[in-house]
């Protein structure tokens, strides 16, 4: 599974942005030909686009790039010009059930093949912005194979809700838990939506705590600086990776003793913890073998 704690959105026509991506500790770099582009500049970033990602791979970089919606009629034109080495993955926004996402896996395969790129090796992750979306989340993950996570679009999801997209993040409560529901179901990432405010930092800190704690596995984000605090809130940090290893001892230990379960440190350790006790273990040894 792709490490992506932070996914740096990065505006595909802005070459100094791209430069300074190089040195970002951004598990993903997304180089954006959305939002963060005017429509009289998206022609001149696609020229740009395989330029951007081959000199992010040669840093070493995860590359995704986020298209127009289908419903712009550009997303065919955004896909032809970055398909080929280099490219991981593909943000689909605006994604409304499984007929957007069978309908642009068919683009994605035509031009793997015509580019001489392994079929179903760019992930795709799809957006999810509306309260159809929502609604549609199962037809959507078994869309298609190639889907790698969900992601919330909080200020496009509020907006169809007819609601303000808040620091408190209430009106996102129902379908944050649907979309790290589903994910979980089906061995997916959940990735949360950007925190707009790039200088409160505190706030940032706190929404990623807050959403690590109920199942995602990680944050967009739309500043270089909020690339540190994200990887660290959802890193799990040397205590949490100690206390995983006396679990995991302690539990190996009664079921050599014969016993499923043991006390230990004042909770009841069980098959389920020892369990989760390691995936800790692996996260934090996956993390560390990627330099992170």
């Amino acid at each position: 599974m792709t490490l992506m704690r932070s996914l740096l959105f990065v505006p595909a026509n802005r070459a100094n942005m791209v430069e300074r991506a190089h040195q970002t500790p951004a598990d993903v770099i997304v180089l954006d030909l959305e939002d963060s582009v005017p429509a009289a500049e998206k022609e001149a970033a696609r020229s740009k686009l395989r330029e951007a990602i081959a000199s992010l791979k040669d840093r070493g970089k995860t590359v995704h790039l986020r298209v127009n919606s289908l419903a712009s009629g550009l997303t065919r034109e955004d896909i032809s010009a970055a398909i080929g080495p280099g490219l991981d993955g593909i943000v689909l926004p605006k994604v409304e059930g499984g007929r957007d996402i069978r309908q642009f896996d068919i683009l994605i395969r035509e031009l793997e093949l015509h580019n001489d790129v392994k079929p179903g090796s760019v992930v795709l992750i799809p957006h999810i912005e509306s309260a159809r979306g929502i609604l549609r989340c199962q037809d959507i993950v078994e869309a298609s194979t190639r889907i790698a996570g969900l992601a919330l679009g909080a200020y496009d999801y509020a907006l169809d809700l007819g609601v303000t997209r808040t620091q408190e993040g209430r009106e996102l409560e129902y379908a944050r838990g649907v979309i790290v529901t589903y994910c979980a179901a089906y061995g997916l990432q959940a990735l949360d939506a950007p925190y707009g405010d790039f200088q409160d930092e505190g706030g940032l800190t706190a929404e990623a705590v807050y959403v690590r704690s109920i199942g995602f596995k990680g944050k967009y984000v739309i500043h270089p600086d909020q690339v540190g605090p994200v990887n660290g809130v959802f890193s799990p940090s040397a205590d949490e990776v100690a206390q995983a290893k006396r679990v995991v001892a302690a539990f190996e230990e009664a079921v050599t003793a014969g016993s499923a379960a043991v006390q230990f440190e004042g909770r009841m350790v069980d098959t389920p913890i020892a369990h989760r006790a390691r995936e800790v273990i692996r996260y934090a040894d996956e993390i560390h073998s990627l330099g992170g």
